[in-house]
C-alpha cells in the first residue's frame, strides 16, 4: 500500500507488505517511518520474528536508530540513525534465508562510514528464497558497475545450512563510496554459457549427480557450453539439516547474468519428499523462463538496480529490464514517496538493425527505465 499520511517528515503506512523496502529507504533518506495495522486481522497479529530480527541487524550497522513497538506488535515507529558499518556478526532468524537480510546489507553497504564486514549465521538455502550463490553471480556484478572500483567487495559461503535448522555461515565485505556512478546498460547480448552449482548436504552424493544429469539434458538442447559443479558438504560445513538444491546462472556476451534457484522440500510428514530428477528439470525450466524475460538484470534484482540508479550523481541513468515484477512496481512507488523521484518507463522499441534477424527479438517485451540521480552523497566519506 502507498503512503497513507505524512506527519512532518514522517511517512505513515499501513500493512506488512514492503516492510524491508520501507526500512531501506528510511535509512538512506533519513526520514522516519511509521507502519500501522501490521497483520491486524491475522490469527497471530504483529511483526514476525524474522522482521524483528531484521530491525536488530539494522540497529547493529547504524548509530542512533530508535524503534518503538506497541504492545501487540501491530504498529512500529522507525527513526533511522547514521550508517556506521564496520565489523558485524549476526544470527539470522531461521524462518527466512540469509539472503533476506543480505539484500538489505548490499543495498546500504556502499554508504556506510566504515567498510562493512558482516558475518551472518543461519539458513543459506531454502525453498522459494534467493540463494546466496545466486546473489554472488547475479547481484555482485551489478553492484560493481555502480561502484566502478570494487576493491574489497566480496561475498562467499563459508558453511552451508539448509532449512529449517540452518547452521550456515556467509561472509560479506563491501567498501564505501562517496557517490555512485550513473550508468547506462542497454544491451543484454545473447547467452553464451551456463554455469551452476548443485549442493547436497547430509544426503547421498548421488543426489547431486542426478540433478546435474537432468538439468543438463534440458539445457544442452539450447547451448553446448553448460557446466554444473557439485558441492557435497561434509562435517562442520554441512549445517544442521539435510537438503539439496541447485543454483543456475546464464551469462551473456555483454556480461549480463540471469540466475535461478530450486531447493528440495523441508523434511516433513505432511510434504512429499523432493525427487532430484524433477528438481533438476524444474530448475532448468526456471532458468529458461528467466532468459525469456530478458533485460540486463534478473527479475529478482530489479528493485536494487532502481535504488542505485536513483542514488547516483545528478546525471541520467538508463537500464533495460524485462517485464516489471510486482515487487519492482511497489518499490518505484516507495522511491517516489521517500525521495520524490519518478522514473520514466518506456517500452523497448525494435531496432531497425534487427529487422533482418528476428531471433534477436525473441522473448518478453522489455522496459527501458530512465531516471535522473538525486546526487546522493555519503556524508561520512571524506573527500581527499
Amino acid at each position: 500500500m502507498s503512503v497513507v499520511a505524512k506527519k512532518e517528515s514522517c511517512l505513515i503506512y499501513r500493512g506488512s507488505n514492503g516492510f524491508r523496502m520501507r526500512l531501506i529507504l528510511s535509512v538512506l533518506s533519513g526520514r522516519p517511518v511509521k507502519i500501522n495495522d501490521i497483520r491486524c486481522m491475522d490469527d497471530f497479529p504483529g511483526l514476525r520474528e524474522y522482521e524483528v530480527n531484521l530491525i536488530r541487524l539494522l540497529d547493529k550497522i547504524t548509530n542512533g536508530t530508535t524503534v518503538e513497538l506497541n504492545y501487540t506488535g501491530t504498529s512500529v515507529y522507525f527513526q533511522p540513525g547514521l550508517l556506521q558499518g564496520g565489523f558485524v556478526t549476526h544470527e539470522c532468524c531461521k524462518l527466512r534465508a540469509i539472503s533476506y537480510y543480505l539484500e538489505v546489507l548490499i543495498a546500504l553497504a556502499p554508504f556506510c562510514k566504515k567498510p562493512l564486514h558482516c558475518v551472518l549465521y543461519g539458513v543459506t538455502n531454502a525453498q522459494n528464497e534467493v540463494s546466496v550463490d545466486s546473489m554472488i553471480t547475479g547481484l555482485i556484478p551489478i553492484l560493481k558497475r555502480f561502484l566502478v572500483v570494487d576493491d574489497g567487495l566480496s561475498l562467499k559461503v563459508v558453511k552451508r545450512g539448509m532449512a529449517p535448522e540452518g547452521g550456515g555461515q556467509v561472509e560479506f565485505r563491501c567498501p564505501t563510496r562517496k557517490s555512485l556512478k550513473p550508468i547506462q546498460v542497454l544491451d543484454a547480448g545473447k547467452v553464451k554459457r551456463i554455469r551452476g552449482v548443485v549442493y547436497a548436504v547430509r544426503v547421498s552424493p548421488t543426489f547431486a549427480n542426478r540433478i546435474v544429469e537432468r538439468a543438463k539434458s534440458v539445457l544442452l538442447h539450447y547451448l553446448p557450453d553448460v557446466y554444473i559443479n557439485t558441492d557435497h558438504c561434509k562435517g562442520d560445513k554441512s549445517g544442521k539439516s539435510p537438503g539439496f538444491g541447485v543454483s543456475l546462472t546464464a551469462e551473456t556476451t555483454t556480461g549480463v547474468f540471469y540466475t535461478c534457484d530450486n531447493h528440495s522440500n523441508i523434511p516433513s510428514p505432511d510434504i512429499e519428499p523432493s525427487v532430484p530428477e524433477d528438481l533438476g528439470i524444474h530448475a532448468a525450466n526456471l532458468l529458461l523462463e528467466e532468459i525469456y524475460r530478458g533485460g540486463c538484470v534478473s527479475s529478482s534484482y530489479q528493485s536494487l538496480v532502481a535504488l542505485w540508479m536513483s542514488l547516483t550523481q545528478k546525471d541520467i541513468s538508463k537500464f533495460l529490464i524485462g517485464p516489471l515484477s510486482p515487487y519492482m512496481i511497489k518499490f518505484l512507488q516507495h522511491i517516489q514517496d521517500f525521495f520524490g523521484l519518478t522514473f520514466k518507463l518506456d517500452a523497448k522499441e525494435k531496432d531497425d538493425d534487427d529487422d533482418d534477424d528476428e531471433e534477436l527479438n525473441q522473448g518478453a517485451k522489455k522496459v527501458l527505465i530512465t531516471c535522473l540521480g538525486i546526487g546522493y552523497s555519503n556524508l561520512s566519506k571524506r573527500t581527499l
